[in-house]
């Protein structure tokens, strides 16, 4: 499970490296310096979140998120470029509204983080208003070859690696924070309801593979940009994506089936539908372009169908084929 990044910098995902036996480094681990105070802050913010009720989370966190989305920061920059890129069809005004919806759910995801963190299984559940396709991701374990789910960051991703933490035998894998205090809080909140969380590297990869041997559930974030030289560009809302082949081959090698999952926020804040459906079939082809692309189509149809939810202020497309230039540098918005 992940969180959301900086919008100028992509995520450590873990690639083919690691499917190599090459460690991953995070920043943690790399000689980034304690920061006590920025620890302290954030476990201050995480219980005064904790402590709202979910109805005014939601209002508060959207009424952040709307205020921000007219502020001169870059991920208001990044967000509007992403979706000039992926929505070309829209007019500037309809792109505009839908760039203040996605910083509005973007409030409300990091408000969240209280709730989602700290409350008990049975109040955070119950947010949980509706569950569509559960059964599918049943049918594929009960083949006994485990399954992996795939997350995009759309709704809340949270909510849905905690609801299947508490449902069944999972392992996933995470991206270690910046702020090193941190991490055991995410680790501690996220293994609560059971299940197991590992850092990205050599050894989280192979207890991915272990986990699925043993006929259980993992789950991977498919959509963070895995760096320069890293991955293989892939469309994604048609235009290229560098993507982390990591799912491809991790399907391909291990024969799991595949189930794409997310948790979209109902209107007024009126909880949450999870929603899992099979992955592309194409996911386990052969041929590695055809197996990432799969990998992006699959993203892209969830997206479509509540792309304010999506996290667009990340900076997907930063990194391009044939060394042509971000469009974050060239696009005018």
């Amino acid at each position: 499970m992940g969180e959301p990044t900086r919008a100028d910098e992509p995520a450590p995902a873990p690639d083919a490296p690691e499917l190599r036996g090459r460690p991953a480094r995070s920043k943690a681990d790399s000689g980034t310096p304690p920061r006590p105070v920025l620890g302290a802050l954030g476990v201050l913010a995480l219980r005064l979140s904790a402590a709202l009720p979910y109805r005014w989370t939601w209002l508060l966190g959207g009424w952040a998120g709307r205020v921000a989305s007219r502020l001169p920061i870059r991920e208001r920059v990044a967000t509007l470029v992403n979706l000039k890129l992926c929505f070309p069809e829209l007019s500037n005004g309809e792109r505009t509204r839908l760039a203040r919806d996605s910083f509005a759910e973007t409030g409300r995801n990091l408000l969240e983080l209280g709730a989602m963190w700290t409350w008990d299984r049975e109040r955070l559940l119950a947010l949980v208003r509706e569950v569509r396709g559960e059964e599918h991701l049943k049918e594929m374990l009960a083949r006994g070859r485990g399954a992996i789910m795939v997350m995009p960051h759309l709704g809340s991703w949270e909510l849905t690696g905690l609801y299947c933490f508490a449902r069944y035998p999972m392992t996933a894998l995470y991206r270690t924070p910046r702020v090193r205090e941190m991490d055991a809080i995410y680790t501690r909140s996220r293994e609560r309801f059971g299940g197991r969380m590992v850092p990205a590297g050599a050894a989280g990869v192979r207890a991915m593979f272990a986990a699925l041997r043993r006929g259980e559930l993992t789950v991977l974030l498919p959509d963070q940009d895995p760096g320069r030289g890293a991955g293989v560009f892939a469309p994604f809302f048609g235009f290229p994506a560098n993507t982390s082949t990591l799912l491809s081959k991790l399907a391909q090698r291990s024969g799991a089936p595949v189930v794409y999952a997310h948790a979209a926020r109902r209107p007024g804040g009126d909880g949450f539908t999870l929603c899992f459906e099979p992955g592309p079939p194409q996911i386990h082809d052969p041929d590695l372009a055809t197996s990432v692309a799969a990998v992006n189509a699959g993203v892209e149809r969830l997206v479509r169908r509540v792309p304010a939810q999506y996290l667009w202020s990340y900076k997907r497309f930063r990194f391009q084929p044939d060394g042509r230039r971000s469009p974050y540098k060239t696009m005018e918005v």
